[in-house]
């Protein structure tokens, strides 16, 4: 009976080591799926979803309830009981525990023999226990309570997708995407699913932090290879597009993604040691070497010269608990505890005490700052139109001073601010403050927005009026936005060319500058006031955007 369970116990180990081994191989593989090959038409009856409207709200709904939200499943948290265990057993620690054990022996010994004074043994092994668990019990609270603090975190700036469902764009949680979703990505946004293309234009995704190539990777809707990795029709989870834009659908989600099985397979790796825990493992190693260098040494001397082999073991474990800095752990803590609280005085989390002297050794920090160092919120501040900087009323409630918008090139510059720009308002939000209005947009979009809703009027009738014909989206290279649109007159056939981007970029492509609606040709005193005027808002700390337009007969392709 025993051995027959003992048998099965056997092979559901070793069906457990397979089934493990398996998935892993399995993970390593290249992904076996046939999304990028197949047809527009044949992909929206696969995820029953359209590459117009989205899925149904319903829909979405079934789907996220049936594979679970879009994120990757954290690795196996440590037990508690195991983080402070490891508290008590450091480089420091494992020394003091072995300088304890030494005492108790030599406690048993010399008490077994009735020697005076046996209990001084005692009463340092004791200290030097109650040492090694209050220090320890310092650390492990300070990292079960950052823990929580970080964990905290998690959902305070969650990532944004914008999505189309039912019709209707939304920005949601990138948590709460599925397949099937249709999603649009522009310049800067971060790919939030492992998506099939399905129309680009001008965009490029950088593939860096997945498979190491250094150049941005442009994607087309076509099929550029039967390899899913290889192909331009793909963009991957957690990638970052660069410039253009783009929109797709989604097919893969959370773990079933190429960065998930990445993530899958890392999840083993473990953490590097930190500077000072190097530096005290190799003072520790030092430390045991002399004690037990000197220790043997007296011991052979004691043995030599004719002492017994007890006494002379006893003379052995006195130097080697001589040696051990009693001190030293306590001071260590004691000193990155005190830094560790200063720190948590500037809202600076420290995860672990030894972290403090890392950040100590710590020459250059890299961070990313929208959204990070500041709340990725913008509104307009300044204007410099007819040879003046004019303020903007940036107050939430528009209770401060405004400027003069009688003049004609106020108005021009209002309607390049409305119509170059991609941002809109989620539907259902009329009896809100303008300025409290959920957009769809970056950020410099959605000021610009508020901005011309706020002066103009409905700016979605208002770009109604002027259709748009064809766009050019923001990049790196040109520094700028362009779009064409219709005039408000059907008769008129000229088109209106507005552009917005970098000052520098605006100010090389005009000729002409509008000074009081009159448009005067562009010399270098309106070229210098136009520099000093960008030096000036710039030097404020403020992004300075350049607007220009043009009129007449355009060719497009």
């Amino acid at each position: 009976m025993f051995e027959m369970n003992g048998e099965v116990d056997v092979k559901m180990k070793k069906k457990k080591k397979i089934k493990k081994k398996d998935r892993l191989e399995g993970m390593k593989k290249e992904m076996d799926i046939d999304d990028h090959e197949i047809t527009i038409e044949e992909l929206e009856m696969r995820y029953t979803t359209s590459v117009s409207k989205g899925l149904t709200s319903s829909k979405a709904a079934e789907v996220l309830e049936r594979d679970g939200p879009n994120e990757l499943l954290p690795p196996k948290g440590t037990p508690e009981y195991v983080k402070f265990a490891r508290q008590l057993a450091g480089g420091l620690q494992c020394l003091m525990w072995v300088a304890a054990v030494i005492c108790f022996i030599a406690f048993g010994i010399e008490f077994s023999r009735g020697t005076l004074g046996c209990f001084d043994d005692l009463y340092l092994a004791i200290t030097l226990i109650t040492v090694v668990v209050v220090t320890g019990c310092f650390g492990y609270y300070q990292e079960f309570k950052s823990t929580n603090i970080i964990a905290s975190f998690k959902n305070l700036v969650p990532q944004q997708a914008l999505v189309i469902r039912d019709g209707q764009k939304n920005q949601i949680n990138a948590m709460d995407l599925v397949v099937g979703d249709l999603v649009e990505i522009k310049g800067g946004d971060r790919v939030p699913a492992d998506i099939r293309i399905i129309f680009a234009q001008g965009c490029k995704v950088d593939n860096s932090s997945l498979t190491g190539e250094s150049e941005p990777q442009s994607k087309t809707p076509e099929c550029t290879h039967e390899n899913p990795l290889e192909t331009k029709n793909i963009a991957f989870f957690s990638t970052t597009c660069l410039e253009g834009v783009a929109t797709g659908t989604v097919i893969n989600t959370g773990d079933r993604t190429i960065i998930g099985r990445i993530a899958s397979l890392a999840s083993g790796v473990g953490n590097e040691k930190t500077p000072i825990a190097i530096e005290i493992e190799h003072f520790v190693d030092i430390i045991a070497g002399l004690a037990i260098f000197f220790g043997f040494t007296f011991f052979v001397v004691a043995m030599f010269i004719g002492y017994a082999f007890l006494e002379a073991m006893i003379f052995f474990m006195a130097i080697v608990v001589a040696y051990v800095p009693e001190g030293l752990l306590a001071t260590v803590t004691v000193c990155l505890s005190l830094t560790a609280k200063r720190l948590a005085r500037k809202n600076c989390v420290v995860k672990n005490l030894e972290a403090v002297e890392t950040l100590g050794s710590t020459s250059v920090i890299c961070s990313d700052k929208t959204g990070t160092l500041t709340q990725n919120r913008m509104t307009v501040a300044h204007l410099w139109f007819d040879n003046v900087i004019h303020a903007a009323d940036t107050t939430e409630d528009q209770s401060g001073q405004s400027f003069d918008q009688s003049s004609e090139t106020w108005r021009s510059l209002a309607r390049v601010a409305g119509l170059c720009n991609r941002a809109i308002f989620k539907p259902n939000q009329e009896s809100l403050p303008i300025p409290r209005r959920i957009v769809v947009g970056d950020a410099s979009e959605t000021a610009l927005l508020k901005f011309t809703e706020l002066a103009i009027g409905n700016m979605m009738e208002y770009r109604e009026r002027f259709k748009k014909v064809v766009e050019v989206p923001f990049n790196s290279t040109n520094k700028f936005q362009l779009s064409v649109h219709e005039l408000e007159d059907p008769m008129d056939l000229r088109y209106l060319l507005v552009m917005k981007g970098a000052p520098e970029r605006i100010l090389e492509r005009c000729s002409t500058i509008l000074i009081k609606g009159q448009e005067m040709p562009l010399k270098e005193q309106w070229r210098e006031a136009f520099q000093t005027a960008y030096m000036d808002l710039g030097s404020l700390g403020e992004r300075v955007l350049g607007k220009g337009q043009c009129l007449g007969i355009v060719n497009y392709m």
